[in-house]
């Protein structure tokens, strides 16, 4: 698969990626069955053609997220940069410049992979939390992808020892927030008007370490070229309660809805996020996630 992307050109990657997409919303129907369910509920006043329609969008930019991260890695460090484009890379130096590193943190959303990759070609490595995948051929493949820029994954354990140790060192940690967290590793923030577990470990770094905590989004361009964004930072929790720790992290996934809001066909809507909901779930286009026990590490950075 890796061969046969890096030989087709852009144009082929992109079209490769919008037709496996398709035919996994055609065939793969518990996690089509969750995304109708999970979109219905987060834009109710949409019709449900344009529910169906935008669950179709967001089956193939799946697709795109996997063929364009292969053929991406493949590229030259020249060639990946010539392909992205950055806004807000001045709260990036901003935040070296205080030397306890950075936290950006973002969701399954729009181009994340291809956001650490391009991350570490422009300014420096990254450290990106994860979990293991079950698949030992797809876990090997994305971690040398993930590696091959000069990134290095922090896996649970030790996870802690490793992140301080990066920031220390001045580097960046890059978090994943979008993800269902059981307790006591989560807290409950709101998500689209609904409740949902997310991890605390953001608020907890930033906390620890006062390092700055940045939003950070890949998004696509009409030329097939991505657009890095780095928003303003978060302000740190107000102090080290609970409910701050909660009021941050709500603060933060405010952030990651907005970018969602406005393009709802670039964010992973087959997930269970919302746990409340008597879906049943099982293997299809993300196997990852299906095989979750909801007992992970809580920041996540796996299923492209």
């Amino acid at each position: 698969m890796q061969v046969v992307t890096c030989a087709l050109p852009w144009s082929g990657v992109r079209a490769l990626g919008d037709g496996v997409g398709y035919l996994f919303y055609l065939s793969d129907r518990r996690h089509r069955r969750i995304a109708l369910a999970n979109v219905a509920a987060a834009f109710p006043r949409r019709s449900s053609a344009e529910q169906r329609a935008l669950v179709r969008r967001v089956f193939a930019h799946f697709g795109r997220v996997l063929f364009e991260m292969l053929k991406f890695g493949s590229l030259s460090v020249p060639e990946q940069l010539a392909r992205v484009e950055f806004e807000g890379a001045e709260y990036i130096h901003a935040a070296h410049r205080q030397g306890r590193g950075a936290l950006l943190f973002t969701g399954h959303f729009g181009f994340w992979e291809i956001n650490a990759l391009a991350h570490s070609s422009a300014f420096s490595p990254l450290g990106l939390l994860a979990r293991r995948l079950d698949n030992p051929y797809l876990h090997a493949l994305l971690e040398d992808l993930r590696a091959s820029t000069g990134n290095h994954v922090i896996y649970r354990r030790g996870a802690l020892r490793r992140v301080l140790r990066a920031l220390a060192a001045n580097q960046g940690v890059a978090i994943l927030i979008d993800q269902h967290i059981q307790a006591p590793e989560a807290v409950t923030v709101n998500f689209f008007d609904r409740p949902a577990a997310t991890t605390l470990a953001l608020g907890v770094l930033a906390l620890r370490t006062g390092a700055p905590v940045i939003p950070a989004f890949a998004l696509p361009l009409p030329d097939g070229r991505y657009r890095v964004v780095y928003d303003h930072p978060v302000d740190p929790p107000r102090g080290d309660s609970p409910e701050a720790i909660r009021e941050f992290t709500q603060r933060c996934t405010d952030v990651l809805e907005m970018y969602v809001r406005r393009q709802p066909e670039l964010w992973l809507w087959m997930h269970r996020r919302w746990r409340d909901d008597a879906i049943a779930d099982g293997p299809g286009m993300f196997p990852a996630i299906a095989s979750e026990n909801g007992n992970g590490s809580g920041p996540d950075h796996e299923d492209s």
